[in-house]
């Protein structure tokens, strides 16, 4: 293997790397910040209510799951004939002496 093409190679796989550690460190600050829980010492805190989440509307997992693996079963029925149609019109060369 040619030593330039190895050193192009370890550039690209480090410079990937240092990519996501930057971007997972500019990113951790804000998914890591909460607000501090309220002191429970001083009078006339009131800690906040309780949130319970109610949904409405949206779509079900098992629904997303179905209609993902139905793309994906449609995809593969089209692209086996789709394949096979190029293959057949492939040409072949003939080898030259």
């Amino acid at each position: 293997m040619n030593p330039i093409h190895t050193i192009r190679r370890l550039a690209y796989i480090l410079g990937g790397l240092a990519t996501a550690a930057l971007a997972f460190a500019a990113a951790a600050p804000a998914a890591l910040a909460i607000p501090p829980p309220p002191d429970p010492g001083q009078p006339g805190v009131v800690p906040p209510p309780a949130v319970h989440t109610v949904v409405t509307g949206g779509m079900a997992g098992w629904q997303i799951t179905l209609i993902a693996a139905g793309a994906a079963l449609l995809a593969a029925t089209l692209a086996v004939p789709l394949d096979r149609a190029r293959a057949s019109r492939r040409q072949t060369t003939a080898p030259t002496a």
